[in-house]
């Protein structure tokens, strides 16, 4: 690979990773409960972007890549953490999400982002990764293919953990 090719493809890589930068926030706030655990959980996602980077097919839809790559490490991050801490209980409260509107207009809405935030993080990590594109408005093939799973079982899972949320909510 010529100089030329290698700079090339590094702002190849640079311009998709910022212009789609969004998904690995999504993915690592969903993931990491600590502000430092996110922080570390952005940058091994991105390290495994640019790792995976060469293997990318563009024929195929970056941002669904994307996500697949960066719920794969987030997936293995909970795992790690889960093996090396399972006794250690953390506050449910210390990872939730930033809320878009920061200056809480709409307290009532704001409480129940938090609500659906707790409920998310105790989801197993497959059904927090569906919940999470398919808040993000992903159509069930593209989440078929980001976890590896057949659009049916999307549509079952969803549907199971809908009527999971109003039980519990």
């Amino acid at each position: 690979m010529s100089a030329t090719t290698a700079t090339n493809g590094h702002e190849a890589f640079s311009e998709r990773l910022q212009r789609h930068r969004g998904i690995v926030f999504k993915v690592a706030n969903s993931y990491a409960r600590r502000p430092e655990d996110r922080d570390d959980l952005v940058q091994d996602i991105c390290t495994q972007l640019w790792h995976a980077w060469p293997k990318y097919d563009p024929t195929r839809s970056f941002s669904t890549w994307m996500y697949r790559v960066a719920l794969n490490v987030a997936i293995s991050h909970v795992r790690e953490q889960v093996m090396r801490a399972r006794h250690d209980a953390v506050p449910l409260d210390e990872g939730l999400h930033d809320v878009a509107d920061a200056g809480g207009a709409d307290h009532e809405r704001d409480q129940h982002v938090r609500v659906l935030q707790r409920f998310i993080q105790r989801q197993p990590p497959l059904d927090r990764a569906l919940l999470l594109l398919y808040l993000d408005d992903r159509p069930q093939r593209e989440i078929a293919e980001i976890l590896g799973i057949t659009e049916s079982n999307v549509s079952t899972k969803i549907g199971r953990l809908k009527q999971r949320v109003r039980d519990e909510l």
